[in-house]
């Protein structure tokens, strides 16, 4: 009974190994991604309240470079699905 399950705990080690590395994956991407963003909305913010006159451009710049931020996120989580689902 013992060497069936040691032998079930052996076949399955590298699917969890590989579910357990994409989650550590996204993780990690989606913390990224949210500091990031903090840190670009402290700067924005920062940036506004020294020189209000081109808090309009700051926000244009601060929204686009958020969008790059948010797109390569999303990029880097979908890569961790797909090797997820491919193990």
């Amino acid at each position: 009974m013992e060497s069936t399950m040691n032998t079930t705990v052996q076949a399955l080690a590298p699917q969890f190994a590989a579910f357990l590395a994409a989650g550590f994956g996204a993780g990690l991407a989606v913390l990224g991604g949210a500091y990031g963003i903090g840190k670009l909305a402290a700067a924005a913010m920062e940036g506004s309240a020294r020189q209000p006159t081109a808090a309009g451009d700051i926000r244009t710049s601060m929204i686009i470079a958020a969008a790059l931020i948010e797109g390569v996120t999303l990029f880097a989580i979908v890569v961790c699905v797909l090797l997820a689902i491919k193990a």
